[in-house]
């Protein structure tokens, strides 16, 4: 949705403020990876976008209430709403502020950019959720990490091996972008291959 008066700015000039959700608008993040892919497909349909490169997350400012934000559920997006016992905030750098900062405005605040349609925004995320991460794994998998089961699995490899056999490699969201340079699993990858070795 696009308004042609902007109707609100952040009010702070000078650094990101932390603001209550569900006041001027409610906001929907994504690892930043699929946000790229999905923002390609969005095109000039995406209003204002919040980047935040300290956590990976980019942020779609969404109309309040909208009515079929509660009732779908996709991998490592999150809805960030005004709950009945509970506040939501959401860190809003200025208004001025670009690239030159960790978090700043993808796409700039402005009165023909504003709130996203989320209907257009489900679409663009179920796409490219599974052209960025792949299809949904079916049930819940444990994080090579972690260890612990997650209901939102991340394929991060396949491991090749001589056999015939795969074997699938699955993060937890918290733990998926770490996979490539994660010491702590690349000790324990090694560790299994000599106890392979010595046990032949």
């Amino acid at each position: 949705m696009t308004t042609r008066t902007l109707l609100w700015t952040p009010p702070n000039t000078e650094d990101v403020e932390v603001l209550p959700v569900g006041k001027w608008w409610d906001a929907v993040s994504a690892p930043t990876a699929v946000a790229d892919r999905a923002l390609e497909l969005l095109g000039d349909r995406s209003g204002a976008v919040i980047h935040d490169g300290t956590y990976g997350k980019t942020y779609w400012l969404t109309a309040i209430d909208t009515a079929t934000v509660r009732s779908w559920r996709m991998r490592q997006v999150r809805i960030l709403t005004e709950l009945a016992d509970e506040g939501t905030l959401l860190g809003v750098p200025p208004a001025s502020w670009g690239p030159e900062h960790s978090t700043y405005w993808r796409i700039p605040l402005g009165p023909d950019r504003y709130l996203t349609d989320i209907n257009d925004l489900i679409r663009a995320l179920s796409q490219a959720l599974d052209e960025v991460l792949g299809p949904e794994p079916d049930g819940r998998q444990l994080c090579y990490r972690c260890e612990l089961p997650t209901d939102e699995p991340v394929l991060v490899a396949i491991e090749h091996s001589g056999s015939v056999a795969r074997a699938t490699v699955y993060a937890c969201p918290t733990h998926a972008r770490d996979y490539p340079s994660d010491a702590v699993a690349q000790a324990a990858a090694r560790r299994r291959a000599l106890e392979r070795g010595r046990s032949r």
